[in-house]
């Protein structure tokens, strides 16, 4: 019986490119209708034929495209959303003269805004527009531009401020709308049911390899391990599958386990919730207002834990109770969080296996820096590093 691999589909930046190209062939052409464009992806080097929804003249010298995402079989919450651009085309002179006294795009010939919908960062302000989506947009719309030609992109996601607040951007610095992120056109189909067959072979074989592996739920930690000093090969990236993934390890006869990951994802496992896509599952909040009670926080601390809108901003508030009144509230929490962690993942192997296998969990912050490590996770991390 043969397995499907899961269809990938394309990153945020290449429609939005897309919609740029349309909008901008309809100046340049005279048309009113662009059906799809080419978008060479750069990051693979292949180039995809994207579908156009509409595209329009607005007034002169000014076009609007539209297409919607596509991210293959993944659980995305972007599917089908609306991606606009509008393009506004000037000459050399006429950019000039209008931007006089800015610091913002003069002298180049390519200028990229953010609109309504893309996420904007709390530190400096700027649109949260990523450098492949830069050099993606740069790179394509320069072949359509002569020597003469200065345009103006304005990007605009009309459901991002709204899709925003189902994501955890706001817990890395990005607000009010969503980030064109990545680092590749290709979307990578890492919540698909089919994935899960994918992460399993993987395991499988780094199995033969290794009797303790590290569990990775996403780049960043992936990223962090790596410069700790782990062997690459004993990392296994799980996305959202830890609990299919904890199992299929205890049936492969690893010997121990170590959870590496981003505490807002990582500490969802303390309640039991081990699948920790936020479409499936949250519970962050509530966790973390427990086991400050748990510690015996005052009940006012545990309400303003309970109303933080991110597991990062109830972390800050947690940091910011320790540095006023000389307390350990991070070290306490987080630490009995973590041992949970270990416990639950512990159990969760036990009760589908019968084998008894330890786990340990390193989590970190927004800021990439450890924030706890369990004492086995400790010191399964001396073993490895």
């Amino acid at each position: 019986m043969t397995k499907t691999q899961p269809l990938s589909g394309y990153t945020l930046p290449v429609f939005a490119c897309a919609a740029a190209l349309a909008a901008l062939r309809c100046l340049r052409d005279g048309i009113q209708s662009v059906d799809s464009v080419s978008v060479n992806l750069l990051e693979p080097q292949i180039t995809a034929q994207i579908p156009i929804e509409q595209a329009s003249v607005l007034k002169t010298r000014t076009a609007l495209g539209v297409t919607r995402s596509d991210p293959g079989d993944n659980l995305d919450l972007t599917r089908n959303t609306p991606v606009w651009a509008m393009v506004e085309l000037r000459n050399w002179e006429e950019g000039q003269r209008e931007r006089e006294g800015e610091n913002r795009g003069e002298g180049e010939q390519i200028v990229i805004l953010g609109g309504e919908g893309i996420g904007r960062h709390t530190v400096g302000g700027g649109a949260a527009i990523y450098d492949y989506a830069m050099r993606l947009l740069r790179s394509n719309l320069s072949l359509e531009l002569s020597r003469g030609e200065k345009i103006t992109v304005t990007l605009i996601l009309p459901s991002g401020r709204q899709l925003a607040t189902r994501t955890s951007n706001e817990a890395f610095g990005v607000v009010e709308g969503l980030s064109l992120l990545g680092t590749t056109g290709i979307s990578q189909p890492l919540s698909a049911p089919g994935q899960l067959e994918v992460y399993r072979e993987q395991l499988q074989q780094k199995a033969e390899l290794f009797d303790c592996l590290v569990f990775c739920i996403g780049e960043n930690g992936l990223d962090l391990a790596r410069q700790l000093g782990i062997n690459p090969e004993r990392l296994v990236k799980t996305a959202n599958w830890l609990g299919p993934l904890l199992v299929e390890a205890g049936y492969q006869g690893v010997q121990s386990i170590l959870l590496f990951g981003y505490h807002g994802k990582l500490m969802k496992l303390a309640a039991g919730i081990f699948h920790t896509h936020h479409h499936l599952a949250d519970g962050r909040r509530e966790i973390l207002t427990a086991y400050s009670a748990k510690a015996g926080m005052p009940a006012d601390a545990c309400s303003a834990i309970f109303a933080a809108a991110t597991a990062e901003e109830a972390l800050g508030q947690l940091r910011a109770l320790d540095a006023e009144f000389g307390s350990n509230w991070v070290d306490r929490i987080y630490g009995d969080i973590a041992r949970q962690i270990d416990l639950r993942s512990s159990d969760c192997i036990f009760t589908h296996t019968n084998l008894h296998i330890p786990v340990g969990s390193v989590m970190f912050g927004r800021d990439r820096k450890i924030i706890v490590k369990s004492d086995i996770g400790d010191t399964f991390l001396t073993q490895i590093c």
